[in-house]
């Protein structure tokens, strides 16, 4: 892979990103982008035959609580502190 790209490259890229880029600008994101793809290049060097495919570099637990059924807030108390209300439900301005 190659890790320089051509202004026209870099400009098609900015083309479709729907940037306009001056030509100070191109050649700034024409380096980053390079250092970009030599960073992804030594990616690619790394022997990775014995390492298990994965959704995430690190371990992952689970950190929500289990899902019981508890009691809720009395209807009267939710409603208490709302706006405007019908008795039974919260009133919200209408948006359409």
């Amino acid at each position: 892979m190659s890790t320089q790209l051509t202004r026209d490259e870099v400009q098609k890229v900015a083309n479709l990103s729907r940037l306009k880029l001056s030509d100070q600008e191109l050649e700034a994101l024409g380096t980053q982008m390079g250092s970009v793809l030599k960073y992804i290049a030594m990616l690619d060097e790394l022997d990775t035959s014995s390492v298990e495919p994965m959704a995430h570099a690190i371990e992952i637990s689970n950190v929500f609580r289990e899902d019981e059924l508890r009691d809720s807030l009395p209807r009267e108390q939710a409603l208490s502190n709302a706006p405007q209300t019908d008795g039974k439900y919260f009133l919200v301005p209408a948006i359409l």
